[in-house]
């Protein structure tokens, strides 16, 4: 009877533990995402670094997810901490709470949506492919043979993978379009610009939001070029949190006031984006 009882109270601790490690609830299994993220009056922010959406600039982070994020938590009445992620890791760091959401121009996908709680989308993107300018007509005719480079668990390595399907929105496939070239995957889309100005890469597919932030006349990069002729289909940035979590309706909620009273606009104005800005 008393090892009976030991291995019933030994099922009921783990069966709590299990409970206290769900993303909607905080350590103790009490709390909501929300009051968890409330409790330590701070929410982590996973990040990786590149134009207009989160970037150093005169030693200060910079960038319009950067101030979108530090308007929402000052209505909410938080400290946004942000915290530089591998972006191929950003789900293991967001289920072990080492963060509490993504927000760092994240393209929104169903297989995305299944494993976390995803706001709607607020601004637009597509896949663009960045090389050196003087040799933009013989890559385009003819990649095969090519090193192309993305970022790790990126969209645009999702889609020249093939692990992201096709939609009605693809005019071309990436993954017909590259399969003859040599893929090799980078740890940021920082790191595929680099790549391509070095030429140990001939191309790279990185979001067209940071390569038409980052590339051409004035920048780091104005020897190469943003080609867009190839439609690999259209995708919107979102927020993630834990699935099931309640931050997401909070965050969002605090996104639509900002919308209404004109915050979100002005923000995208400054970082030149308010072509692609989704309207509410």
């Amino acid at each position: 009877m008393k090892k009976l009882f030991t291995l019933a109270m030994a099922m009921l601790l783990s069966l709590s533990m299990l409970a206290a490690c769900g993303g909607g609830s905080s350590d103790n299994g009490t709390a909501s995402d929300w009051e968890y993220i409330q409790g330590k009056g701070k929410m982590i922010v996973g990040i990786t670094m590149f134009e207009p959406m989160n970037y150093m600039e005169n030693n200060e982070l910079v960038g319009f997810d950067t101030e979108l994020t530090k308007a929402v938590c000052e209505k909410l009445g938080v400290e946004p901490e942000f915290v530089e992620i591998n972006w191929d890791s950003k789900e293991i760091e967001l289920n072990s709470k080492n963060i509490d959401c993504i927000w760092n121009g994240m393209c929104i996908t169903d297989e995305r949506k299944e494993n976390m709680s995803m706001t709607d989308g607020y601004l637009l993107n597509t896949q663009a492919l960045v090389m050196k300018t003087a040799r933009e007509a013989e890559l385009m005719a003819n990649v095969a043979g090519i090193n192309v480079v993305a970022e790790q668990g990126s969209t645009g390595e999702g889609k020249l993978l093939g692990e992201i399907p096709d939609d009605e929105t693809v005019v071309v496939s990436a993954k017909e379009f590259f399969k003859d070239s040599n893929y090799t995957p980078v740890d940021s889309m920082a790191k595929a610009l680099m790549e391509v100005k070095a030429g140990t890469a001939d191309m790279c597919i990185i979001d067209s939001v940071c390569a038409l932030a980052m590339v051409g006349e004035g920048t780091d990069y104005a020897d190469m070029t943003v080609n867009l002729d190839n439609n690999f289909g259209e995708q919107q940035y979102g927020i993630a949190f834990r699935k099931g979590s309640d931050a997401e309706a909070k965050i969002s909620a605090t996104i639509a006031e900002l919308y209404a009273d004109g915050t979100v606009e002005k923000i995208a104005e400054k970082y030149g984006l308010t072509d692609i800005l989704i309207k509410k």
